[in-house]
């Protein structure tokens, strides 16, 4: 009577928790990423920071992640959700009486009033609009990978947008409205 071979064989390189795979797909997916968490935190570091964290994540969950088919659903919602953990540890910081001695700035994206409109919303809001129009989310959709309720969802929307269009002008930039 044949038996299948036990744990102790040489693993099967299709197999779902493969490495290779699991190197492959972060190679073909990395610039998509890089994108998204720059669209959700403003800055190309901390978008970096963010794919890195995930994508650690993401490894130690690979073989289960990759047998459901939705790795990248599973990064992105991880990404938001890191994203909007900064945003709530960053509330209850203490402010200091020393001012560091040098500024450091980041170099500025092409637009750069939309961008400094976005970079003024608070976090949670700059989520929201990013899930809505970068990822093209339901209000049902955001809310899952928020972790908060779809009526947050709406109001955060609308307080984002509301500011957006009391800073940003897009005619001012040349471009039609």
């Amino acid at each position: 009577m044949d038996h299948p071979p036990s744990g102790g064989g040489s693993r099967d390189p299709a197999a779902p928790g493969d490495p290779v795979d699991f190197a492959r797909w972060v190679s073909s997916r990395a610039p998509a990423l890089l994108r998204y968490g720059y669209v959700l935190t403003g800055s190309p570091h901390d978008a970096a920071d963010l794919v890195q964290e995930a994508l650690v994540r993401l490894r130690t969950s690979w073989a289960r992640v990759v047998r459901k088919d939705d790795p990248e659903g599973y990064v992105r919602t991880t990404m938001a959700r890191l994203h909007v953990s900064v945003w709530r540890r960053t509330r209850r910081e203490t402010l200091t009486a020393t001012v560091p001695d040098t500024a450091h700035h980041d170099p500025q994206p092409p637009d750069d009033a939309l961008w400094q409109a976005l970079t003024a919303l608070p976090r949670r809001q700059r989520a929201v609009i990013a899930l809505r129009y970068y990822e093209a989310l339901s209000d049902e959709e955001i809310a899952a990978r928020l972790g908060i309720s779809r009526g947050t969802v709406r109001s955060q929307a609308s307080r984002a947008l509301d500011k957006l269009r009391e800073t940003y002008n897009p005619r001012l930039e040349g471009s039609p409205r």
